[in-house]
């Protein structure tokens, strides 16, 4: 495993208690880092911070959807603390079903979560990390906005929409010391996999030439070094990790 230095450096990881977020959590807080994990699930923040047992491990319980929340506890933080790196991460699948059968309730819940409380984070953390110069942004998206999942419309939007909001965000900043990159990952076996059918999942595994689903660990090394310092020149990036499913 190769190794990063994140030394010295904060970083808070929305839907850092489970899945790709715990992932993370473990590869930060062994890089070095002081990691607040951000979930709404305040049984599995428990479980999650008592098995990795580290003093460098903290967490809060927060509805990212919140804005208002998530301004207030970067306010808190920032008092006593610098906050080098954020990760968006938390996020839900939603129904699978056709367009035309999508309910409208569970389209805007989907959207809210998976696209706006992204731009919410990034809103509230970019003044910060601009007094500082100095800030690594990753925004979690997925494969389906590349290509747009039949059967799941609004997570493949919401996820369209991460990497369109993270080209842009780059842009603004990248005369400022701070990366915004998102990655595209294929599918994992994780408890999302829970929200979704199985002529679903069927259907992304049928799509991915290399045959599985994507590690947690595969993912989480790939943004430890984009939270890294020596990634000094990328930013409003997308970095496809999809075992080869991606066309562009």
């Amino acid at each position: 495993m190769n190794k990063f230095n994140l030394s010295g450096r904060t970083a808070i990881i929305t839907g850092g208690a489970q899945g790709f977020g715990l992932a993370m959590t473990e590869r930060f807080l062994s890089s070095g880092a002081k990691v607040i994990i951000w979930d709404i699930d305040k049984n599995v923040v428990e479980k999650s911070v008592a098995k990795l047992n580290n003093p460098n491990l903290s967490s809060s319980i927060i509805d990212v959807t919140n804005f208002d929340q998530v301004s207030n506890e970067i306010e808190k933080i920032t008092q006593s603390n610098k906050i080098d790196i954020f990760v968006n991460n938390a996020g839900i699948a939603g129904k699978n079903t056709t367009v035309w059968d999508y309910p409208i309730e569970e389209w805007k819940k989907v959207l809210e979560l998976d696209l706006n409380a992204v731009f919410y984070c990034c809103k509230a953390i970019t003044p910060h990390m601009v007094k500082n110069n100095y800030g690594r942004i990753v925004n979690i998206a997925s494969i389906a906005g590349k290509e747009g999942n039949p059967n799941a419309s609004a997570y493949s939007t919401a996820k369209a929409g991460v990497i369109g909001l993270t080209k842009s965000l780059g842009k603004e900043l990248a005369n400022k010391n701070i990366a915004v990159n998102a990655v595209t990952p294929a599918a994992a076996k994780t408890r999302i996999f829970d929200q979704m059918t199985k002529e679903h999942i069927d259907y992304m595994l049928s799509k991915i030439p290399r045959n599985r689903f994507i590690l947690v660990e595969e993912l989480a090394s790939l943004v430890t070094w984009l939270v890294s310092e020596e990634n000094s020149y990328t930013t409003g990036a997308v970095f496809d990790l999809s075992g080869g499913r991606a066309t562009y």
